[in-house]
């Protein structure tokens, strides 16, 4: 195809939402997957982001939560049609290796708690799991998933069957009352056996939130990377997930004394992190200097491994989704800006809307679900469109052949700021179809590929896109312990800050939230500049650039598509 064409099929495809769609949509992972550096990979060396939801099955009863309300099927399909590509499957040890309890079927499992209603639920919704024992009712979940294409990772969540978890509950750390380290390595490689040719399973996650009175690194040491051989010995397609100390908060031993396995290219590290993980200082303090606190804290002890080139499995997190609770409003807002700074892989906590038994309670609501107390709705769509951001990778290995660039987050709205063009006013929009920003050493806001830079107008008013780049209302500065506040001054010398405003406009306001102020939230005025890879629209403002084409330099990201184009990369309309 000659050049001339090239354009004018590259412009109609650009302009085509069908065909941006396509470029968009994720690649099927294929497995097993394996690690490359930081990223999880699959065998083509594509990275693979786990957005995965925590599906809760290690509680008295042992059988997967919610089986009766809905049938099984509808569940997977509920999973993947929320945007999640796998699920954090719990289990408990004793299922595995107590005869007592692995030979119940589901129907005395319940019978064995009282639970007749249940048992009522369960023949209505899924009648042929009743008279399973327990572990084939959890392959039958397994295998589901599967068929609806949804990864699984399997956590050994606890060995007693019950809640989790506390420092007194006898099953926190090797040599508790019910954490005998040889029980649990048998457990572990049965369950590694069990799953070997599984192809939907992709991970093994060894122990869930070591803590208690026991815990100490050399025990670490000892068990954990004999769990880790245990499972790569029976099952060397899954990734091998590692926990670390005080309730996965604490990997600073490593520091000193790295891992050592016989095997490579199949470690991962969990981290979790919640409000409550920090008490209630994200309500009594200011939340910029919380945000710093806590996030310096979390790297210091975690987040180093990152930079050491490892995966870091973000396996629990989560809020109560009623959004009421103001301790985990505001540590959700920094987490955000967290989250899509480094691109982690995750799973939330949880997809459960209610559960069988719980501490006691029947049909206790969980407040953290994706579902309402029924199974049937999603308890808060707003919260489900704030996490699709994080669901598609922003960058890592084979994400696309587009040249990075920077992209804009509002964390509290999980959009991305757009700059359609000089006559509109930027917005917070989806951030699938972005632009591409640039941070310069200058302290400018420009759109990538043009001349257009980020000006601040006046108190209360939009910010404009324009061409002269050189003035104080154009240079933004990040001001505040958090570093989401970007300050600007107007030409009367009057600080501002980037905020939203009606309509999701972007304006600039008094810089809010910058003293020690408890009862203040900054949320509105956070922004984070990340990079990304993604494929991208480019803007009204660079579709009117078209004539430049010929420069590369001035369209770098429309180059690529056509290049893609013309290799034959894109090959439905």
């Amino acid at each position: 195809m000659d050049k001339p064409s090239s354009l004018l099929v590259l412009v109609f495809l650009i302009l085509s939402p069908n065909v941006f769609f396509l470029l968009q949509r994720p690649v099927m992972a294929r497995p097993p997957l394996y690690t490359n550096s930081r990223w999880v990979v699959d065998e083509n060396g594509q990275r693979v982001k786990l957005a995965c939801v925590n599906w809760v099955s290690h509680l008295e009863a042992m059988v997967a939560e919610g089986l009766h309300k809905q049938p099984l099927d509808v569940i997977s399909k509920q999973i993947k049609s929320m945007g999640f590509n796998c699920v954090r499957l719990t289990w408990s040890l004793f299922m595995v290796t107590n005869d007592s309890l692995s030979s119940l079927t589901v129907r005395q499992s319940f019978q064995s708690l009282g639970l007749l209603d249940t048992i009522d639920g369960i023949q209505v919704n899924n009648p042929s799991l009743l008279d399973l024992p327990l572990i084939q009712a959890y392959k039958v979940v397994v295998s589901n998933l599967g068929e609806n294409k949804v990864m699984v990772i399997l956590d050994n969540h606890i060995s007693k069957p019950g809640w989790c978890c506390n420092n007194w509950d006898d099953n926190g750390f090797f040599g508790d009352r019910y954490f005998i380290p040889k029980l649990w390595l048998k457990g572990l490689t049965a369950v590694a056996t069990m799953f070997n040719g599984t192809n939907n399973v992709v991970g093994m996650s060894l122990r869930n939130e070591l803590r208690g009175r026991r815990q100490n690194a050399k025990d670490w040491y000892r068990y954990m990377l004999a769990g880790a051989e245990a499972v790569h010995k029976a099952n060397p397609d899954v990734l091998v997930i590692l926990s670390g100390l005080s309730y996965d908060r604490d990997f600073s031993f490593l520091i000193k004394r790295p891992v050592k396995l016989t095997f490579t290219g199949k470690l991962v590290f969990e981290v979790h992190w919640y409000a409550f993980s920090d008490g209630d200082i994200w309500e009594k303090g200011n939340p910029n200097q919380v945000c710093k606190r806590v996030v310096v804290s979390l790297m210091k002890k975690v987040g180093f491994l990152l930079k050491q080139g490892w995966p870091l499995f973000l396996s629990e997190f989560g809020v109560d989704q009623r959004g009421t609770n103001v301790n985990d409003n505001r540590y959700l807002n920094c987490f955000f800006g967290v989250a899509v700074e480094w691109d982690w892989d995750w799973a939330l906590w949880t997809f459960v809307g209610s559960y069988y038994l719980r501490e006691g309670e029947r049909e206790m609501d969980e407040t953290y679900g994706m579902v309402d107390w029924a199974w049937q709705d999603t308890r808060n769509p707003s919260f489900l469109q704030r996490l699709s951001t994080l669901q598609t990778p922003f960058q890592g290995p084979g994400v696309s052949n587009v040249r990075p660039y920077k992209i804009m987050i509002h964390p509290s709205t999980g959009l991305c700021v757009h700059g359609k063009s000089l006559t509109e006013p930027l917005r917070l929009g989806s951030c699938a179809g972005t632009e591409a920003w640039s941070y310069t050493p200058q302290k400018r806001l420009e759109l990538k590929g043009t001349h257009l830079c980020l000006h601040a107008e006046g108190m209360g008013k939009p910010t404009t896109l324009g061409t002269s780049c050189t003035d104080a209302t154009t240079k933004w500065e990040t001001i505040s312990d958090s570093g989401m506040h970007f300050s600007s001054k107007l030409s009367n010398g009057r600080a501002v800050c980037l905020d939203i405003g009606s309509n999701n406009a972007l304006v600039t306001n008094p810089c809010k939230c910058l003293s020690r102020d408890h009862n203040c939230d900054p949320g509105s005025q956070w922004f984070k500049i990340v990079n990304s890879t993604r494929m991208m629209s480019p803007s009204s403002s660079e579709i009117l650039h078209l004539p430049n084409l010929y420069g590369k330099d001035q369209f770098p990201l429309m180059e690529s598509i056509g290049t893609q184009i013309e290799e034959g990369a894109v090959n439905e309309t």
